[in-house]
């Protein structure tokens, strides 16, 4: 079978068919030669034993290219004395050479597979009967079937030439090493994103999804990535992170298509894309300038410029009336670079300009008065452009003036309606008579598109421009002209601004704005209407998880607004309260601390402490000492936002005081006042009900702090109704995965598991592991939180191993995270210490758990619940260690510390009477530890039942432990 490369998917289904009918088929790809006649090339075929298939295609006649005066001689000297070998089928309708008639080609357009199955076989005088299914084995798709999910993929390039070798490179890696990506590296201009569009079509009956996602900027690529989602019926939130973890799992798991390939166009920052790759069965393909890629595991396959006979051929191919002469002089005067040389062969098709006095004007220098390029580009280069710019000048000055406006947007892909959404009053006036006539812009669109200045995209709904083509037009542009131009477009994305960045319908239009903020200069703008936009997209970053991209504009915004405005201007300060969200979003706590404490000092300085601005910046304050461990701190300042609130407000039932006695009650319960949180949030909770009602999000927030607080309290059985209630209306009010949501089931598992109830326990934990890293992330602080739940669980009813490395993992982050003497570190510890002690590991053991005992005092007092967790655990590694005298002293102090702040029936004090008991037996006061255990063990019966596993566990004298659990700051 003979066929051009262009028509690979054809070849492929005919392959396929004819060799489950038991024939053997040899697969050839069309290629002439220079020099190497037509005929000369047929006969080539007939060496072969068997018949002969020839594939047409308007590709297959072109190649060469060859005329059809020497085809039709061809085709009488070979074919017609053997027309016995030969057979053919057609794929095109338009003119092929005369003399093809003798092929008597079956004609395979239009039609469904079953039908060109039919004619197929019939032309190859085969029996035409349907075969049995075999659904079982993957069969190549027929050609003029799209794949079962197929998105974002532009138009097929039917001028593509040559490219082969590195097209059968790229299938050869992904089919035949372990490179899960292959990177097309080269410069701007050679084409990559045009051989990665052929190799989609060439191949895409062997994929059942092809994705094509813009990865010029991090934020358009999520918002893409996550749109693959519903595509491929995945049920998830709204939430972009959530979809996507959904996406990279699914297709990870190759479910519920094995067979997918995903094209990320233009990935030239490999550190900001890297990690949302998909990995699994499937292939990535890459486009990028950059070969960092390597070091992320991508195989690198350069794309460098034409060869000269792929230049001759795609001249001759986009401006057919030059002869081939006149191509290779073109070509050597362009230097082979794609790019140009397609931008200027279809400037040169509609001109009468010849190529001697095109090349004359190259070597002299084109005339520059009207348009010019800088001198920063190559000679070529910047003299090609001139000249095609100065034409577009001449002939159509409205098609440079899009052009213009196009440079003030990001390069990339541009919505049209971003375009024409300048409100009619502020449009420049070169292009206002071109926006009104939807003639005209058609027109336009359509010549600069024939130019390859601009690609068009999504069925004319965007347009692409290239980041050279973007350089060229923009480095040049008169400052006035500019300043208008970006004027323009920051109107544009003002009037584009679709609602709320709170609300996740809005946030596709917010992906597609951001990304134009900064070419259009827009943080330099002091219109009140730019300024706010900024800072909605600010919003919107934030809510939709794309932290790093919030921070870059942020840092944009205040390094302008700085410059612009007043110190103590409103806006600057409302700008660095959402870069501190941003900061402590991604645990950069210190740094947003710094911000928060900036913020709350001059406006207490302006406003006083009463002011609402400051009390804002104080709340913001607040939960970055929270997050960093300084309890007392956050609480002092709590309590004060809290009190300014209710004297403010004179309502104790306000939003704004329940929002503060929310947030003083984290810091009470971080603190280890369980009784006074329990209390606080007790009340929230009750006002939260009468004034938002019983669904509302806060509302139900309030229920996870409460039935939070009755757990550690030890009110178990109180815990488990509040949040089994709670759980349930979560899921039906806010979806199963939401974040909120995944806390409210957390807790309700830390419910079952103090309850003994291991079986409710199990199921919740792993559910909500997987799910947690689905939405947020595996570094995310929920997620840290939930796998050191699972991690102790594991370690206690599972699989040891699998604890050890979720606790290591789990220290590590919040090390890496928080510093060494963050309390979490500390109880971290206190947690792989216990994996030491069930792996029998004493000297290990006893070292961590005393390091554990002695950091978690020194950041949070000898008092708090988790120092006497740490010691309780600290005891049992010195008695573990045979060292009694330790472990006695350390049980006296504790059992009496936590009657005290805990009282004498909460279980962590239950469990420190239990080991001193224990100890006191050690040391040889049998009846002191028989006074001590008898009473303990009365309390446990009363509090948790004869046969609660702590009961039954200190019946046996068995000794306890404590697991640290991280609490939300």
């Amino acid at each position: 079978m003979s066929y051009a490369g262009f028509n690979r998917a054809w070849a492929v289904w005919i392959a396929d068919l004819l060799e489950r009918r038991g024939l053997r088929v040899t697969q050839r790809r069309w290629d002439l030669p220079e020099g190497v006649p037509v005929a000369d090339a047929l006969h080539d075929l007939l060496a072969t034993s068997g018949q002969v298939l020839l594939v047409l295609s308007e590709w297959y006649f072109q190649l060469g290219p060859r005329s059809h005066a020497e085809w039709n001689a061809a085709l009488r000297e070979v074919v017609a004395p053997n027309a016995d070998r030969f057979a053919a089928v057609s794929i095109t309708s338009t003119p092929v050479p005369s003399a093809a008639a003798v092929l008597a080609p079956a004609d395979l357009r239009d039609m469904d597979a079953r039908e060109a199955e039919r004619r197929l076989l019939d032309r190859l005088g085969l029996p035409t009967e349907p075969l049995p299914d075999d659904s079982g084995r993957v069969r190549p798709r027929f050609p003029l079937e799209q794949p079962e999910v197929w998105g974002g993929v532009p138009r097929r390039n039917v001028r593509f030439t040559g490219r082969e070798a590195l097209l059968t490179e790229v299938r050869r890696l992904f089919q035949d090493t372990d490179f899960g990506a292959v990177a097309l590296h080269g410069m701007s201009g050679v084409g990559k994103t045009q051989l990665a569009m052929e190799y989609v079509y060439r191949f895409s009956s062997e994929y059942d999804v092809v994705w094509w996602v813009p990865a010029e900027r991090r934020v358009t690529y999520r918002e893409r990535l996550a749109q693959l989602a519903p595509a491929l019926g995945l049920v998830t939130g709204q939430e972009y992170g959530e979809r996507i973890r959904a996406v990279r799992q699914a297709l990870h798991r190759g479910e519920p298509y094995g067979r997918w390939l995903l094209v990320a166009d233009g990935a030239d920052e490999p550190d900001l894309l890297w990690d949302m790759l998909p990995t699994g069965p499937g292939d990535v393909l890459l486009t990028t300038r950059n070969s960092e890629w390597a070091q992320h595991g991508a195989a690198l396959l350069e794309v460098p410029f034409y060869d000269r006979r792929e230049s001759v051929a795609f001249i001759r191919r986009r401006a057919p009336r030059l002869t081939e002469a006149e191509a290779d002089q073109l070509a050597e005067a362009l230097e082979d670079l794609p790019l140009l040389l397609d931008q200027t062969a279809g400037w040169l098709r509609d001109s009468d300009m010849s190529v001697q006095e095109y090349i004359a004007l190259l070597g002299g220098g084109a005339d520059q008065d009207v348009v010019s390029v800088s001198a920063d580009f190559p000679l070529a280069f910047r003299t090609a452009w001139a000249i095609l710019l100065n034409r577009l000048w001449e002939t159509a000055p409205e098609s440079l003036d899009l052009l213009r406006l196009c440079a003030f947007f990001s390069p990339g892909s541009i919505p049209v309606r971003l375009l024409k959404g300048i409100p009619a009053g502020e449009r420049p006036e070169s292009l206002a008579g071109l926006m009104r006539d939807p003639v005209l812009w058609d027109r336009t669109l359509e010549r600069l598109s024939q130019y390859s200045v601009i690609r068009l995209e999504s069925q004319g709904a965007a347009l692409y421009m290239h980041r050279m083509v973007h350089q060229v037009v923009r480095q040049d542009i008169p400052w006035e002209d500019a300043e208008e131009f970006a004027a323009a477009v920051r109107r544009a994305l003002v009037a584009a601004v679709p609602g709320r960045p709170g609300d996740p319908e809005a946030w596709p239009a917010y992906a597609e704005i951001v990304p134009h903020l900064e070419y259009a200069d827009a943080m330099h703008d002091i219109d009140p209407a730019v300024q706010k936009l900024v800072v909605d997209c600010l919003r919107y970053l934030y809510l939709s998880g794309e932290y790093g991209t919030g921070l870059h504009l942020a840092e944009l915004a205040i390094s302008a607004w700085q410059s612009l405005l007043d110190p103590d201007h409103p806006l600057l300060w409302d700008l660095g309260h959402h870069y501190a969200n941003l900061l402590r979003a991604v645990g950069d706590y210190r740094h947003s601390e710094a911000v928060s404490r900036a913020a709350a000092e001059r406006h207490g300085a302006v406003g006083g402490h009463r002011d609402g601005e400051y009390l804002r910046a104080a709340g913001s304050l607040a939960a970055d000492l929270r997050a960093l461990g300084r309890y007392e701190e956050a609480y002092g300042l709590s309590q004060e936002v809290c009190d300014a609130y209710e004297e403010l407000a004179g309502d104790e039932n306000h939003p704004d005081v329940l929002t503060a006695r929310n947030n003083l009650a984290v810091s009470l319960r971080l603190l280890g006042d369980y009784r006074r949180a329990g209390d606080t949030d007790r009340s929230t909770l009750a006002a939260r009900r009468r004034v938002l009602g019983p669904h509302h999000p806060w509302t139900l927030f309030s229920e996870i702090h409460y039935a939070t607080d009755l757990r550690l309290l030890g009110r178990t059985g109180e815990a488990v109704s509040v949040q089994l209630h709670s759980a349930d209306l979560h899921r039906a009010e806010l979806g199963p995965d939401h974040p909120q949501t995944l806390r409210a089931e957390h807790n309700l598992a830390l419910c079952h598991y103090q309850a003994g109830d291991f079986t409710q326990a199990e199921s919740l934990f792993f559910s909500i592991l997987v799910r947690g890293e689905r939405a947020v992330g595996e570094d995310d602080p929920l997620s840290l939180m939930f796998a050191a739940a699972h991690s102790c669980f594991v370690r206690e009813h599972g699989d040891i191993e699998q604890a050890r490395k979720m606790g290591e993992s789990v220290a590590a982050h919040y090390e890496r995270m928080l510093g060494p003497a963050h309390p979490f570190v500390a109880g971290a510890h206190a947690n792989q210490a216990l994996i030491l002690r069930a792996v029998g590991a004493q000297d290990e053991f006893r070292a961590l758990a005393d390091q554990a005992f002695d950091d978690m005092a020194r950041a949070v007092g000898p008092s708090h619940p988790w120092t006497l967790g740490c010691a309780l655990n600290a005891s049992s590694a010195a008695a573990f260690a045979g060292d009694h005298e330790a472990a006695l002293a350390i049980s006296r102090d504790t059992a009496p510390k936590s009657r005290d702040v805990l009282g004498p029936r909460h279980p962590l004090s239950l469990s420190a009477r239990i080991a001193l008991a224990a100890d006191l037996r050690a040391w040889g006061d049998r009846p002191g530890a028989d006074k001590t255990e008898d009473a303990a063990l009365r309390d446990l019966v009363a509090t948790r039942g004869p046969d609660h596993p702590g009961t039954r566990a200190a019946r046996n004298r068995q000794r306890p432990h404590w697991d640290f659990e991280p609490l939300t700051t």
